[in-house]
């Protein structure tokens, strides 16, 4: 005789939220200076501070990290099984979020990187920022505010407690 065990799929609203919206928090930055700031710093070396002393490749290392974590938290995404409508708009709006700012990290923030890395002109580093910005930034607006609204909504739905922070 063998017993068949059926258990939910579904996740608590609380595991829902946290890989669809919470887990953006690490992309709030995107196609903003403090990224680019941030990346450039990963290359910087400073006189009489030897242990600022860089191998070279820092910058792209940081941004290889973070493509490799947002693809794992897309995967995460596409995973869950989101029950109703909100779920479903939710689930799709994290997936686009992800799917919008990954080739750009791949192509253009890696470019990047790798000029910080071998301390290229400012005045290309400059050009492809400019670019992202210009490219990308306001419809990665458009669509992060959109997600972190649902956000708020089903927070609050769900009674989940969250700082907002931005």
């Amino acid at each position: 005789m063998s017993i068949l065990l059926l258990s939910s799929c579904a996740e608590t609203p609380e595991k829902f939220f946290d890989i669809t919206i919470l887990n953006t928090n690490v992309i709030n930055d995107f196609a903003s200076p403090d990224l680019a700031r941030h990346i450039d710093d990963e290359a910087k070396e400073y006189p009489n501070i030897p242990s600022s002393k860089k191998k070279g490749d820092e910058a792209t290392t940081t941004v290889k990290n973070k493509i490799l974590y947002l693809e794992q938290s897309l995967e995460k995404v596409k995973k869950l099984s989101a029950s109703g409508d909100e779920q479903t708009e939710i689930k799709a709006l994290s997936v686009a979020l992800y799917e919008m700012t990954i080739p750009v990290y791949k192509n253009e923030y890696l470019a990047y990187a790798k000029l910080c890395d071998q301390k290229g002109s400012q005045e290309s580093k400059d050009a492809i920022i400019k670019d992202i910005d210009q490219k990308y930034a306001a419809a990665f607006e458009q669509k992060y505010t959109a997600l972190m609204e649902k956000g708020k909504a089903y927070a609050s739905e769900n009674n989940i407690q969250v700082n907002w922070g931005r």
